[in-house]
């Protein structure tokens, strides 16, 4: 196992250094993806993705931001059941927000 000074701290301490990390640094050849029929998507799995990516991904956060101050408000006047109701939507909406990002940059498959 090889060692390595650190220059920073004048030479005097040394650490391993992992023998196998030249080995993890290969970078791999592009595979081809697998395409198998049970794979493939219906056509209502792409006709959601083409409508979603239409969505600015904005959208999704000023909407779970709008619905935590409706659901702060709903919870100081008092509502709390409604209140709860609507704070229950903000991580759906999140989550639609990081799905519509993710179809925006990888696009179908």
């Amino acid at each position: 196992m090889r060692r390595a000074c650190l220059p920073a701290l004048g030479g005097s301490m040394e650490m391993d250094v992992n023998p196998a990390s030249r080995a993890s640094e290969h970078e791999y050849m592009d595979v081809p993806p697998v395409v198998r029929a049970e794979h493939a998507e219906a056509s209502l799995t792409r006709l959601i993705e083409q409508q979603t990516a239409k969505v600015p991904s904005h959208v999704f956060l000023v909407a779970s931001l709008a619905s935590m101050g409706a659901s702060f408000v709903l919870e100081v006047t008092g509502r709390s059941r409604p209140s709860r109701f609507i704070g229950q939507w903000v991580s759906p909406l999140l989550v639609m927000g990081v799905y519509n990002k993710l179809v925006k940059i990888f696009g179908q498959r």
